[in-house]
Order: C-alpha cells, then sequence, then structure tokens
C-alpha cells in the first residue's frame, strides 16, 4: 500500500514542482538547470522524503534537511524571489534578559526563618 504523504511533504513537492516549471531548479552540483520532467520529480520526492526507493529513515533524514534549508531560506525559489528568510531569526531574542542581582533561590533561603 502506497505511504500517504504529510501536509509538509505535499508542499515540499509543490516547491520543487514550481521551481522547475519557473526554470529555477538546480542541477545539483554540476550547475545548470533541470530539463526532464521525469528528473524533478524524483528530485522532489526524494527531498519531501515520499521516495519508494529510499529507507525510512533515510526518507526521514531527507525530509528533515529540506525543511532546515527552507527555514534558512536557502531555496532556488527563494533566492529567485529575493531570498526570504524567517523573519524571527534577524530580530533576535523577542524579550530583554536582565542580570539576577541575588542568585536564584537565595532570597528564599535569608527569609525562611531557623529552627
Amino acid at each position: 500500500m502506497a505511504q500517504r504523504e504529510t501536509r509538509g511533504q505535499r508542499k515540499t513537492v509543490r516547491r520543487i514542482m514550481h521551481e522547475y516549471k519557473h526554470g529555477e531548479l538546480p542541477r545539483g552540483r554540476a550547475g545548470g538547470k533541470v530539463k526532464s520532467r521525469k528528473q524533478a520529480i524524483a528530485i522532489a520526492l526524494r527531498e519531501a522524503g515520499v521516495s519508494k526507493y529510499a529507507s525510512p529513515k533515510k526518507n526521514r533524514a531527507s525530509l528533515r534537511k529540506t525543511k532546515a534549508k527552507e527555514r534558512r531560506g536557502q531555496t532556488a525559489q527563494a533566492r529567485a524571489e529575493g531570498g526570504k528568510r524567517a523573519t524571527r531569526s534577524r530580530r533576535g531574542p523577542t524579550r530583554k534578559t536582565t542580570a539576577r542581582k541575588t542568585p536564584r533561590g537565595a532570597s528564599r533561603r535569608t527569609s525562611r526563618k531557623r529552627r
């Protein structure tokens, strides 16, 4: 029975096929762009972790790697559209951290009565 794709896997396949249709899908380290539709499908399934030729462990690893690449904005689609990245990573910490005047638990120890 065929494996059902998750939503993240479907989105990855969709993105890769979009890159192919716009002539942006790279051909690996050799450079150039993918011309064959069948090759684009094979790349999409491999990157999405849905390949029937890879082990389940390898599929999970390739999906993790692809999703990390998408979060960093290192896809061909992101480069073509101006390298969009997650805004949260540029902002830094969401709240200001201040130095503590007393170590944790110190105020609790001093206020307790001794018996």
